[in-house]
């Protein structure tokens, strides 16, 4: 971090500067903290009382905040996500906190969008699972082109999600009731 101070043209020695090494592998501890953190886990409790309930279940506006590997600067938006269970369903917060895990890494979305839903389709076994991300990236927005507001979608579909249009087609209409 005194390095990085040092190249851009700042006194590592300043007052101001002083606890900044500190402050830094602090918040490093916090927007990684993903890396130490098992996606298996947080959705290994499911519950099987759902009265035979057959159809997917969506979550929409999940917000997270990731940082992209190619400049570590963050992106941050939404995620969307359905599944469609097999007899037990997973208890909602957790494919909030899965969101969570595989953000605090860093990330391009891309990646972000495949790993949630290969981790929901290894450990839950649904139907079908469809993830759609928009997010803004300030590698994009506030250098280079500096686009603000520029957003980025991503999805992915597998199961009965890939092989049904009309299942895809439902799930983005009833994201898109959110967007607005």
């Amino acid at each position: 971090v005194e390095t990085l101070l040092g190249y851009i043209g700042e006194n590592p020695g300043r007052e101001g500067l002083l606890d900044t090494p500190r402050r830094v592998v602090e918040a490093f501890d916090e927007l990684y903290q993903g890396y130490h953190q098992c996606p298996a886990t947080v959705l290994d409790r499911t519950f099987g009382e759902t009265a035979g309930y057959d159809d997917f279940v969506l979550i929409r506006d999940i917000e997270f905040t990731s940082q992209c590997e190619h400049h570590m600067m963050p992106f941050y938006g939404k995620a969307h996500i359905a599944y469609t269970p097999v007899e037990r369903v997973v208890g909602l917060s957790k494919l909030a906190r899965l969101t969570d895990i595989f953000a605090r890494r860093l990330q391009t979305q891309e990646h972000l969008t495949a790993q949630i839903a290969a981790a929901i389709d290894e450990v839950l076994k649904p139907r079908g699972v469809a993830v759609m991300i928009e997010a803004e990236h300030t590698c994009m927005s506030v250098r280079g082109v500096a686009k603000h507001g520029a957003m980025t979608f991503t999805s992915r579909f597998t199961g009965m999600f890939r092989d049904n249009p009309a299942e895809q087609a439902r799930f983005l209409s009833m994201v898109r009731g959110s967007l607005r």
